[in-house]
């Protein structure tokens, strides 16, 4: 099969398009052959050597996509060849043949395309749970979104205000602010105002009841956005690493610190299919909106890196074999 695979750690350079062995599947798992596959800054992340890697050379990034099923494990029996199933958390997806764990594989709708299904899902799934389980938005609430521009800021924006929330969004342009507004936010500032000072005024001067913070460095501003007894949910460092924060403030202020990480709750089968569903159901009923995603051909996965990378993109990078 062919793969974008890399030998060493760098920039978007040092990935390669080559012929690689098809993988063997074990009693449990299924053979998938990938239709689309979702690019995340975490491949980026994890080609530069910022994460770690199991194993030896060649590696193989992606985690993300959706496909269709060639072959069944002996022990598989609710999955046939020639379903259709997607998957959030699955290495080794930039290839034409992926194995899938049978607990990993979410089955695909007819009605949600394998591009939508990649486009959505790992971000998706992480405004689901941080709207749900990080901190539960309710009618009325006042929702502070960081990176409001990016794949999970505006999926983030459009479930917060399905839930009755009012919205407020970070960018760091003016075209930026353009795709949180069409996204639904009610009002969107950019890094470079006085943001804090901006958000209060729309909050009658109390702040926000939650901030979803996944750039990191602005840790600390996110908190003197936030109203008295307020919530910080911290589930990224997209800027950097956020400095200590002192639980006496946390104290003074009855303000509350709590992070957020998927795999805290994509712990079974039974919670993708679960999650999943109410995603799918949700864009197939135009409450939520996908925009429309980059696409490109997985021999050219170093150009898409590069887009990624680059921040100039405002919706989700593909990757078809």
């Amino acid at each position: 099969m062919k793969a974008l695979i890399f030998e060493s750690f760098g920039g978007p350079e040092v990935l390669q398009y080559k012929d690689i062995p098809d993988p063997v599947i074990s009693d449990n798992e299924i053979l998938v052959r990938m239709k689309a596959v979702g690019l995340n800054f975490a491949d980026i992340y994890r080609r530069k050597g910022n994460y770690h890697l199991a194993g030896t050379p060649p590696y193989i990034l992606g985690y993300e996509g959706a496909g269709i099923v060639e072959q069944v494990g002996a022990g598989v029996t609710a999955i046939k060849v020639g379903d259709r199933i997607a998957f959030a958390d699955v290495p080794f997806a930039n290839a034409e043949l992926v194995s899938v764990p049978l607990e990993k594989a979410i089955p695909l709708p007819d009605e949600i395309s394998f591009e939508t299904a990649s486009a959505v899902l790992l971000q998706g799934l992480t405004a689901h749970y941080l709207t749900r389980d990080s901190y539960e938005v309710k009618e009325g609430k006042s929702i502070l979104v960081h990176a409001a521009a990016g794949g999970v800021g505006q999926i983030l924006i459009q479930i917060a205000k399905l839930l009755g929330g009012q919205v407020i969004g970070l960018t760091s342009s003016i075209e930026k602010s353009k795709a949180a507004y069409s996204a639904g936010a009610d009002h969107v500032f950019l890094y470079n105002d006085n943001w804090i000072e901006e958000v209060k005024k729309v909050t009658n001067g109390y702040g926000v009841d939650v901030v979803y913070d996944s750039v990191g460095s602005t840790l600390q501003e996110s908190f003197k956005a936030t109203r008295v007894g307020g919530t910080v949910v911290f589930y990224g460092m997209a800027g950097g690493d956020p400095v200590p924060v002192d639980p006496r403030m946390l104290m003074d202020t009855s303000k509350t610190l709590t992070g957020g990480d998927l795999w805290n709750v994509l712990t079974s089968l039974e919670e993708r299919k679960a999650r999943s569903k109410q995603l799918f159901d949700w864009i197939l009923k135009g409450k939520i909106i996908v925009q429309e995603p980059t696409v490109f051909s997985l021999k050219n996965g170093a150009k898409a890196h590069t887009l990624l990378e680059s921040r100039k993109s405002t919706g989700k990078v593909l990757l078809k074999p």
